[in-house]
């Protein structure tokens, strides 16, 4: 299963306290190259290149860079026009991750 190249909005998950999780892990990355190849990313998928990405599961997508401690961002897509970015890692946090990912996406979800 692929994404469709498609130029969206993209978003960030928000915890009914405001917490914005994706935001506060990419600002709090010690490695400046790393945010910034992160944002370049993110500004292509916005654009409908999502490259290297695969689906995870209920809905739960990565964005995988090969760089540095091999990068994640947790993202899920919405109606083909939204991308939502749930959370950031890398491969060593990935298992716990992806778990964090799904519950922020099904709270999404219940909330919206």
């Amino acid at each position: 299963m692929t994404i469709q190249a498609f130029p969206c909005e993209v978003d960030y998950y928000k915890t009914e306290d405001g917490t914005v999780p994706f935001r506060e892990w990419l600002e709090a990355l010690r490695d400046i190259n790393g945010r910034a190849k992160i944002r370049v990313r993110i500004d292509r998928a916005r654009l409908g290149n999502l490259g290297n990405h695969k689906h995870l599961a209920d809905g739960v997508w990565e964005l995988r860079l090969d760089y540095g401690p091999g990068y994640r961002v947790y993202f899920a897509k919405e109606e083909n026009r939204l991308i939502l970015l749930l959370l950031g890692g890398d491969k060593d946090t990935q298992k716990r991750d992806i778990a964090q990912a799904t519950d922020y996406l099904q709270d999404y979800r219940r909330r919206r």
